[in-house]
């Protein structure tokens, strides 16, 4: 294999949830850290216990801290839960559990949001406190709720439906449309156009890279860049690694397969990386005009994602 791209190339990466953080935790160990920018989902940020929480940027932040609950795959290893405990002792629903570390992110955040900082500011501030060297970028600084639609007329924000409600397969349709009528945050634009390399984690389709592309300008971004674009399936062996993606691929009406999602990329990706259990649908891909390549996408240890991340950059060399 050849070796990576230069520690002075810029690499972009689209990210959301535990799949894009442990990606990520093993790209940082084949290219410089700070030449890296993650844009992360916010579609998934809503305000709980007061607070407002961003799921997919503390998860990957806590993750390339080297923080996470490696177990759960977000929180804080080790957090308590005195907070949340005394609260559903007073009456509260807890159904979405913060431990107490994890809560004070979010106080934070809100803290700061009042003092009238942005988004992406406090995500930087976050990051540094973390020590983190990657840039991590929100997608918008607007409110972006990624909405699901059930049948019999339901509808839950998308972490109502998964964290409340446990990811039922009732879904009909997934709305973005606050993502649509949102500006990028800043730098994230730019961060596309100057990219070298655009790559696109193992995340949730619909409800991770779904809300990043939704958002003003950022396909224009992409399809203007002459970088080479790569995304990873997060679909193996017919199911996802992790979460209800293929809950939503079906509610969308796309097929839960590698193929199925290089088919819902074709239009903006050059490059598809799939995993070896799903080899036989190497054609198919190529079929779409993209560039296929198959290997063992399982990331068992940031030593196997170091790996991954080093043959997508392979491949984005090739292209």
């Amino acid at each position: 294999m050849s070796a990576a791209p230069a520690a002075a190339a810029r690499v972009v990466a689209l990210a959301g949830g535990v799949g894009a953080a442990r990606f990520l935790a093993g790209l940082v160990r084949v290219v410089d850290p700070a030449s890296l920018t993650a844009i992360v989902n916010t579609g998934d940020d809503r305000v709980f216990y007061g607070v407002h929480v961003s799921p997919d940027l503390d998860i990957v932040t806590y993750t390339l801290a080297g923080r996470v609950d490696r177990e759960k795959g977000y929180g804080l290893a080790g957090d308590s839960f005195a907070v949340i405990d005394a609260l559903a002792a007073l009456g509260h629903p807890t159904w979405f559990r913060l431990g107490d570390r994890d809560l004070a992110t979010g106080l934070h955040r809100t803290l700061r949001l009042a003092d009238g900082a942005g988004l992406a500011e406090i995500a930087d501030e976050v990051r540094r406190a973390y020590r983190v060297d990657t840039r991590i970028l929100p997608m918008s600084e607007d409110p972006c709720p990624t909405y699901v639609e059930l049948r019999g007329g339901r509808r839950a924000h998308f972490e109502e439906y998964l964290a409340r409600d446990g990811a039922p397969d009732e879904v009909i349709a997934v709305d973005c449309l606050a993502a649509r009528r949102a500006r990028p945050a800043p730098g994230v634009i730019d961060a596309i156009r100057g990219a070298d390399v655009l790559l696109v984690c193992p995340s949730n389709p619909v409800v991770s890279i779904g809300p990043i592309l939704a958002v003003a300008g950022v396909r224009d971004a992409i399809a203007a860049s002459r970088a080479p674009v790569v995304a990873v399936s997060p679909i193996v062996g017919g199911a996802p690694v992790k979460g209800p993606a293929d809950r939503l691929l079906r509610g969308i009406g796309v097929e839960v397969s590698a193929r199925g999602v290089a088919g819902l990329y074709r239009d903006w990706v050059d490059g598809f990386v799939l995993d070896q259990r799903d080899a036989e649908q190497r054609a198919d891909v190529e079929a779409l005009g993209l560039r296929a390549h198959v290997t063992d996408t399982i990331m068992r240890s940031p030593e196997t994602a170091a790996r991954l991340a080093a043959e997508v950059l392979e491949l984005a060399r090739a292209l």
